[in-house]
């Protein structure tokens, strides 16, 4: 007796990266605090990797309190073996990341992934090039 395998990926597992959600003002207080929470949860789930959602940081401009808080969770990270990923940054704080040189991922949102390679829109006849 035989059966057909199953559809789909056998023995796949997705894992979903834990999620920490930063608060809206930044302080050096909160930094111990918040990267004790980056090290427990990157050992609690065994992911590798710590969402940082960044969407509700700060009214203003992000600020040098910010950078700092990113790099110290990033450097807490690396140290226990993962690394953290940013959800939702505004874009003057991926301004400032890039102009500060402080690599750290960025989560894509799903309106800005490509098609992808070899995919080509459809068109249709009559449709102004363009």
């Amino acid at each position: 007796m035989s059966s057909a395998p199953a559809p789909g990926l056998p023995d796949v597992d997705a894992v979903t990266p834990a999620v920490l959600v930063l608060p809206g003002s930044v302080s050096r207080e909160e930094t111990p605090r918040l990267c004790d929470e980056v090290r427990g949860l990157l050992e609690r789930t065994g992911t590798g990797v710590v969402v940082c959602d960044a969407g509700g940081l700060g009214p203003g401009p992000p600020g040098l309190e910010t950078i700092e808080l990113l790099a110290r969770l990033q450097l807490t990270a690396r140290r226990a073996g993962g690394l953290i990923r940013l959800r939702a940054p505004r874009p003057a704080l991926r301004a400032l990341l890039d102009l500060v040189g402080l690599p750290i991922e960025v989560e894509r949102q799903p309106e800005q992934r490509e098609p992808p390679l070899g995919v080509e829109e459809a068109v249709e006849p009559g449709d102004p090039a363009g």
